[in-house]
């Protein structure tokens, strides 16, 4: 049975939009499905205050900005691309194209085929999120998608430079300094000078998530976008300062980002209770950490492991974290997470930033029934059939036939008619079979 030590006092986030935020984005992505680069160009000045002659950086002003970085840094992004790289290859290993023999002749199969064009969002503003281009852009380009155009927000009046680096070392063909609803709608429509893409990826503000919603089903996207969530499974064997810090952490992603702990402990649920007090007023993002804390930071108390993990996975957290004496036992316990993190050893914010799995998760409950993006996001697994044995054909045919009348699709129905004649000899009794269309 659980015990509430700390409850949520703020509201949950909502799972549908803001009516202010939808009709504007309605208004934009109209606007630019209209009138194209004029429309795109007037939201950037009006919103960004940006309109450069080209949203795309041509190759030498990309290398020049690259150039611009510290060669620390670019090692720093070449190590957590370099991880992620790996773990995307093995992903893309696993999936294998496949065919069968299911009847003598009949042959069944599928193969995984990339996307062709992916459009990537970088986000910009108060967090400049340049691990989004690893995720999105670099796991596009492990998929074998052709083209990648990756966009990110102006900052200071200009190309944030290590946000183009990031996406210029993960693969990027393509890069736009453009932010906001007018650059994920220029990509998923099209302009004169942008050319549209299948399929949106990576975060960003209330009004880019609302555009990527409304502009789902013209092309695909990765995920509908909620508050960064973490969750904190831990035993009596757990440290507490670690708890605190580790919950912090993923508090300043915003002031609605839900903090949960289940604990065995009561000693340690207090413990971190009293730790988050004491580093709260002393962490540089407390305007965000402490509010996010206060209103949704819960810390439940339960009898056993094993209603830890029950627990847990009722709240289908974005982020999992097992501090217990046997975290890979959650393995086996639990099914609805975006990620799981075993053990001290690791954190959040090494999914987040640098270990190699995608940060690209579900939240607001959707754990329940998808993961986060991976490569195979981007392979659509397209099957094909062929028959090449005529007594199997005419076998199957007779078989449609009446099953397609059971559903009264008597069209449906002659088209298997047709094969149970021409290769099984079955009278047809709704037509006289034309000379030369018997069996060969």
């Amino acid at each position: 049975m659980a015990t509430v030590v700390k409850g949520a006092t703020g509201t949950s986030a909502q799972r549908s939009s803001d009516p202010a935020v939808v009709d504007t984005v309605a208004d934009v992505i109209a606007d630019i499905r209209t009138n194209g680069d004029d429309a795109v160009r007037r939201y950037s000045e009006k919103f960004d205050r940006w309109a450069p002659a080209s949203f795309r950086l041509s190759d030498d002003e990309v290398l020049g900005i690259v150039a611009s970085v510290p060669e620390t840094v670019l090692d720093d992004l070449r190590f957590a691309q370099n991880q992620i790289r790996t773990f995307a290859e093995a992903q893309r290993e696993s999936m294998r194209d496949v065919e069968i023999e299911t009847l003598p002749g009949v042959f069944l199969g599928h193969r995984n085929v990339p996307i062709e064009a992916a459009g990537a969002y970088v986000p910009g503003g108060r967090y400049p999120l340049t691990a989004s281009a690893h995720m999105t852009v670099l796991t596009a380009k492990v998929a074998g998608v052709d083209r990648v155009a990756a966009t990110t927000p102006p900052s200071d009046g200009g190309a944030p430079p290590i946000s183009v680096a990031a996406m210029h070392l993960a693969g990027a063909d393509e890069i736009y300094v453009l932010g906001g609803v007018q650059a994920v709608a220029a990509l998923a429509l099209g302009t004169e000078t942008v050319d549209p893409v299948s399929i949106l990826t990576g975060p960003g503000n209330a009004y880019v998530a609302e555009a990527k919603r409304q502009l789902f089903g013209e092309v695909g996207i990765d995920l509908f976008a909620g508050p960064t969530e973490t969750l904190i499974v831990a035993d009596e064997h757990a440290d507490p300062f670690t708890i605190a810090v580790d919950l912090l952490s993923q508090a300043e992603h915003g002031p609605d980002s839900p903090c949960v702990l289940i604990s065995t402990s009561d000693r340690v649920a207090r413990d971190v209770l009293n730790h988050i007090e004491a580093l709260l007023p002393g962490l540089q993002t407390n305007a965000v950490a402490g509010p996010a804390w206060r209103d949704h930071g819960e810390v439940h108390l339960v009898d056993t492991i094993e209603e830890a993990y029950a627990l847990a996975d009722r709240f289908a957290s974005e982020h999992v974290q097992i501090l217990t004496a046997d975290p890979r036992q959650a393995l086996g316990h639990m099914r609805n997470y975006g990620a799981l993190f075993l053990g001290e050893g690791t954190c959040v914010p090494y999914g987040d930033k640098v270990i190699g799995t995608n940060h690209v998760l579900p939240t607001l409950g959707a754990a329940r029934y998808t993961g986060g993006l991976w490569v195979g996001k981007f392979l659509k697994t397209l099957t094909y059939q062929e028959v090449r044995d005529t007594a199997s054909s005419a076998r199957i045919g007779e078989i449609c036939g009446r099953l397609s009348r059971l559903e009264r699709f008597e069209g449906h129905a002659r088209s298997g008619d047709l094969r149970a004649a021409r290769f099984g000899g079955v009278p047809l009794h709704w037509a006289d079979l034309p000379a030369g269309s018997g069996a060969s």
